[in-house]
Order: C-alpha cells, then sequence, then structure tokens
C-alpha cells in the first residue's frame, strides 16, 4: 500500500517579480555603455546635484584599455550636453568629477568630454506645494522642540512625510 501524499506542501511558484527581468536587460545595456553599476544613470541627479543634471545626462564611460596593466588608470565619463549649457557644465567638471567619484568611493572618472545633444527629458508633475494648515499641525505636535527652527524645518518634514 502506497502512503498518502502530505497536501499541505507550499505551491511551486515559477512566478519572478518583472524587475527581475528587466533590470537583467538594462543592466547588460548598460555595461556595453561602460557603465558598471546602473545607479550612476538612474540617480543622476541625486549623484551631481539638480542643478547640474538639469543641463546634462551620461552617455557613457569609457575606461582605457591599458586598465589591466595599471589599475589606477581613470575612465572618461562622456555626457550629453544641450548647447547653451556646454560653457557652464564645462567649468563645473571639477565638481562633476568629484562628485562621482565620492558616489563610486574611489577615484573611478579623471576626465569628463561633452557630447552636444538634446537631452532626453523625463517629465515630473510638480509636487504641490504644503499647506500651511498641515504645517501649523505638525508644529503643534512638535511644541517640546525648544528651538523655533529646527521645529519649523521638523513641522515641514513631517507634513511633506505624510502628503507622500
Amino acid at each position: 500500500m502506497t502512503e498518502p501524499v502530505a497536501m499541505n506542501k507550499p505551491p511551486r511558484g515559477n512566478a519572478r517579480p518583472l524587475a527581475a527581468f528587466v533590470s537583467q536587460s538594462f543592466a547588460d545595456a548598460f555595461k556595453r555603455r561602460g557603465f558598471a553599476a546602473t545607479e550612476i544613470v538612474t540617480r543622476w541627479e541625486d549623484v551631481v546635484g539638480a542643478d547640474i543634471a538639469a543641463h546634462c545626462e551620461p552617455m557613457k564611460i569609457d575606461w582605457p584599455r591599458q586598465r589591466e596593466r595599471d589599475p589606477s588608470a581613470s575612465a572618461t565619463l562622456v555626457l550629453r550636453v544641450e548647447g547653451p549649457a556646454a560653457i557652464e557644465i564645462q567649468h563645473q567638471a571639477a565638481i562633476i568629477i568629484a562628485r562621482i567619484n565620492q558616489f563610486f568611493g574611489w577615484p573611478a572618472i579623471g576626465r569628463v568630454t561633452l557630447r552636444q545633444a538634446p537631452l532626453r527629458r523625463r517629465t515630473r508633475t510638480p509636487r504641490p506645494a504644503l499647506s500651511a494648515e498641515a504645517v501649523q499641525a505638525e508644529a503643534k505636535r512638535l511644541a517640546g522642540v525648544v528651538d523655533d527652527d529646527l521645529r519649523q524645518s521638523l513641522a515641514r518634514l513631517g507634513a511633506a512625510v505624510k502628503r507622500g
């Protein structure tokens, strides 16, 4: 006589999140352009700041061929820049290099070159301004904070977090 099969086994889940497939495809595309990590592109505004990111975007990273012989050789970052902003971005190249190297944690980028072309704009809907009532309500909750500037800053932060 055969033993009965236990019916409380967890179901086999072959379903994987779509992000697992898409991220691998994007990672391959980024590697072809010299980006070891996708974050430099996806978090560009966080890395270099909103004022710089508004006028340029990374196209690729050119790694030197002698990198096998000299591991300390730094790469060249190629940026897409709109025509009128090219001179300003050129003057800010040292700042861009410093911020990217700080993001990587090692001196990966040594040079920046510019390619003048239109940027691929992402349309973002601006967030509505914080209501004064929400900020005041948060400030009342923070009555125990003695410093007025700190209390107002925390109230604005709390209202922004609750707004979503």
